[in-house]
Parts: structure tokens; C-alpha cells; sequence
């Protein structure tokens, strides 16, 4: 009599096919903006009365930059590859802007941030310069990998500066004009002289920074030399800064003479 085999036993069971997710795994920049800028959804319940009178909404348009316009432009790079100067330019701004509204709690006078974030965005500089080419690094080839970045650092000059401005921040104007200064001069020297346009155009917005808070500003006499110490050093990276050192030397001259009359 042949011996009977027990049926085999399956050691696990096989899931059965899941879905494909249909929807892109990647975010347009339109779409995490959107994300971040869209409104908390409203509370049920009896917090929703109470929840509602915290504030007005944020607006969408912060300051008239983020408007139909730039949406219509940011939904047509989505299809668009590689993006153009114009549009890179754009988009910098816009996303700068948006982490300006979006971050109230830091607050302006405190320059260690503006420090980190020029800092970082003269790393991304020498980052994206390949440095594996048997030519030289500072060559054209080079300077387009470079120039959106180039373009970022203008940008954030540009922006806190104007930031300062607006709040009246004499001091931290003057501060961040010699720091970001500082930052500009390490950028990389590139081999053609019209590549290095956009250094030249972080002078010349720091300098006109600078100018516009001493201004308003009459610093004191100590204050005021060891500016004009540090002005002058920063004359040797770039002349705009020329303009700063003569405001400085008619209020500190105009200072001299008050004190003398009073005297």
C-alpha cells in the first residue's frame, strides 16, 4: 500500500497588488509654496467661535509680489526646463519674500542670522563650481553652474538691506552693509570681467544701504571713527563704497565743529 503525502503548506502568503498612487511624488514650487501659504482649516466644535477672532488671514499677495502675475509665471515653469534668467530671478525673490512673511519671529537686529544665511549662500557658490576639470575653475563653463547662486547671494543682499530700511534699523543697516561686504569680496573672481558684474552690483546695493542710513543716522565719535576705519578698509575691494566714507566725514567733521562751539 503506497504512503499517503500530506498537503504542502503555503510558508507565507503573497499581499495581494496595491494600487499605484496616482498622484506625483514630486511638488511643484507653486505647490509647496501654495502649501505653506494656505490657511489652517477652520475648528468645529465649540473653539470655532473663539478660534476665529485671532486675526485676519494672511495675505496672499504679501506686499503685491506674490499676485495673479506670479502665480500664472510660477504655473507656467512647471512646464518649462530649463528656467531662464528672468524667470530663476523671479522665483529667488518670490521664495525669499515668502520665508520673510513667513518667519516674523526672527527678528532683523539680530545679525547672526543675516551672517548664516550670507554665509551659506557663498557655500552654495563654491559648491556648485565643478572642480574636477583639468581647466580652470573660474572659466565660463563654471560661472553658469554658479550664476544662479550668484543671483541668490545679490538677492538676499538686496532684500535684508531693504528690510532693514524699512524698519529704521540705523545701526544694523550699517552693520550688515560692511558684513555683507565682507561676504562679496570672497566671492570667486572669475577669468571673463563681465562675469564679475554681479559682484560689482552687491557693491554698489550695500553701498547705496549704507549711504541711506547714514542719512538718517549721525552715529557718535567713537562709533563714528571705528567706521570710518572699517569704511576704509572696504574701500580696497571696491570704490562705491567712497560715497559712505565722505557722508561719514561730513557728519563726524560737522560733529567736531559743534563741540568746539560748545565749548
Amino acid at each position: 500500500m503506497a504512503a499517503v503525502c500530506p498537503p504542502r503548506r503555503a510558508l507565507m502568503e503573497i499581499p495581494a497588488p496595491q494600487p499605484k498612487i496616482a498622484a506625483r511624488m514630486r511638488r511643484s514650487y507653486l505647490e509647496i509654496l501654495s502649501a505653506r501659504l494656505a490657511p489652517s482649516p477652520l475648528p468645529s466644535g465649540r473653539n470655532a467661535v473663539t478660534n476665529t477672532k485671532r486675526g485676519p488671514s494672511l495675505d496672499l499677495s504679501i506686499g503685491g509680489v506674490w499676485s495673479g502675475r506670479m502665480e500664472q509665471q510660477c504655473e507656467k515653469m512647471e512646464h518649462q526646463a530649463p528656467l531662464s534668467k528672468q524667470q530663476l530671478v523671479q522665483l529667488i525673490r518670490s521664495l525669499i519674500l515668502v520665508e520673510q512673511s513667513q518667519e516674523p519671529r526672527i527678528p532683523t537686529s539680530d545679525l547672526k542670522y543675516l551672517q548664516e544665511d550670507l554665509q551659506l549662500k557663498k557655500a552654495n557658490v563654491f559648491r556648485s563650481i565643478p572642480y574636477s576639470r583639468l581647466g580652470s575653475n573660474r572659466d565660463a563653463h563654471c560661472y553658469r553652474k554658479a550664476y544662479p547662486h550668484l543671483v541668490a547671494f545679490k538677492v538676499s543682499c538686496q532684500e535684508w538691506g531693504q528690510v532693514l530700511l524699512r524698519n529704521k534699523e540705523w545701526e544694523s543697516v550699517l552693520e550688515h552693509t560692511l558684513m555683507a561686504w565682507r561676504y562679496t569680496s570672497e566671492l570667486p573672481q572669475w577669468d571673463t570681467a563681465n562675469h564679475n558684474a554681479l559682484r560689482q552690483q552687491c557693491y554698489d546695493i550695500l553701498a547705496a544701504n549704507g549711504l541711506a542710513a547714514l542719512q538718517h543716522h549721525q552715529p557718535g565719535p567713537g562709533r563714528g571713527r571705528e567706521l570710518l576705519r572699517r569704511l576704509n578698509m572696504a574701500q580696497s575691494h571696491s570704490q562705491s563704497i567712497v560715497p559712505c566714507i565722505e557722508a561719514l566725514q561730513r557728519i563726524m567733521g560737522c560733529a567736531a565743529l559743534f563741540s568746539m562751539d560748545t565749548k
